[in-house]
């Protein structure tokens, strides 16, 4: 008989779902308007703080909006961190705009300022100011918070804060989804939570979610027949997807807190492990919800042991691994748009890769993991004890 699947990071459903669906299923609100997402959005902005939610079908369709909100226009440049999910970039393309990608930074992975402000000053001194910074929460570890903010504040370039695997993270006691003057966050199936598929785009004003709703849901004017005299898209989230999100948010403190768990068992593992580092946040400023573990595997020190090897023997055993997202100025869509930074990006793609983190996993499935990195480091079966 064949193992089960151990997958990278799999829908976790709480419960009370059903009880939320099942209300937009009894009112016959099976359209993207209803009670449940005016609700989910209410959620959401209670649990960040601050700010104005509104609830679309995808991440990227809030990014998308996020550019149009912030006025990035066909023939626009934008910098956008290149070690990330090709959804942070595509949207860029779709506005006709044109995609500046910077490099990572050691210590979060993610936009790195002094390539930042070197990419800004040079796309200035060749006549073309920046329209956008996209900037990332990657894995759901926060980015260089300040720094960035005080580069984008010094050239007056807003930022679109990418914290689509970051809800739940925080900076100094602020949760990602509040740091840019536009931010995003995405409940794709993988997600900390999920409506399956779905976004946020989170705005500073009302006003601003107001042309948000207006621009997703085709740009309808206010007149008796569908009057339209700008571009608009069909982003709304749906009334039964938002009541998935509603019974979802009722868990995700928990999920973040296993997520975490699942860190730390890795942590611990790799403890007497040479070679192999698990990314973590760079101090107590910084608090991540974990949404996927990465690794980094040092070869040299593992006696030729590398992350495509250790992906391969996962597989041998229905484990579900992963490499980091390949960046994006490494790939044939983006390859000839320019790129300003060194080669951390490339380094953490050439050797680190993702493990299984869902809030889902059980003991049994540690063990499995577990086992399979002592067989393959040679370590005592004694240390699988939990």
């Amino acid at each position: 008989m064949s193992k089960k699947r151990i997958w990278l990071s799999s829908p976790h459903m709480g419960g009370s779902e059903q009880k939320y669906i099942q209300e937009a299923f009894d009112t016959n609100w099976i359209a993207p308007v209803g009670a449940n997402i005016d609700a989910f959005e209410l959620d959401l902005e209670n649990y960040l703080g601050s700010g104005y939610v509104t609830a679309v079908n995808t991440g990227t369709a809030a990014i998308h909006l996020g550019l149009v909100l912030l006025g990035v226009k066909a023939g626009d440049e934008v910098l956008c961190q290149s070690m990330t999910f090709s959804a942070s970039a595509n949207p860029i393309l779709y506005q006709g705009a044109i995609p500046i990608f910077i490099d990572s930074e050691p210590d979060t992975w993610n936009l790195c300022p002094t390539a930042l402000e070197e990419a800004i000053v040079d796309r200035i001194n060749k006549g073309v100011t920046p329209k956008a910074i996209v900037a990332v929460a990657l894995y759901g570890v926060p980015y260089k918070i300040e720094e960035i903010r005080t580069i984008a504040d010094k050239y007056a370039i807003p930022i679109l804060e990418d914290s689509a695997e970051a809800l739940g993270s925080s900076y100094k006691g602020k949760r990602c989804g509040a740091f840019g003057d536009v931010s995003v966050l995405s409940f794709n199936g993988s997600k900390i939570i999920t409506t399956s598929g779905g976004g946020a785009i989170i705005t500073a004003t009302k006003a601003s979610k107001e042309r948000a709703i207006f621009l997703a849901t085709q740009a309808k004017e206010n007149a008796p027949h569908y009057q339209h005299s700008e571009v608009g898209y069909n982003y709304r989230m749906s009334n039964v997807s938002a009541g998935i999100g509603r019974g979802q948010m009722n868990v995700l403190a928990e999920h973040i807190e296993l997520r975490r768990e699942m860190h730390q068992f890795y942590v611990d593992l790799f403890k007497g492990i040479n070679g192999v580092s698990v990314y973590t946040v760079p101090n107590k400023n910084y608090f991540a919800n974990y949404w996927l573990t990465a690794i980094l595997i040092d070869a040299t020190e593992t006696e030729g042991i590398s992350n495509e090897s250790i992906r391969l023997k996962l597989l041998e055993e229905n484990i579900e691994s992963r490499p980091l997202w390949k960046p994006m100025h490494m790939q044939a869509i983006f390859r000839d748009y320019p790129y300003y930074g060194k080669d951390v990006a490339e380094t953490l793609f050439d050797n680190g890769l993702l493990l299984p983190s869902g809030s889902n996993l059980s003991d049994d499935d540690r063990a499995r993991i577990k086992t399979v990195f002592l067989n393959l480091f040679g370590k005592d079966k004694k240390r699988l004890d939990f």
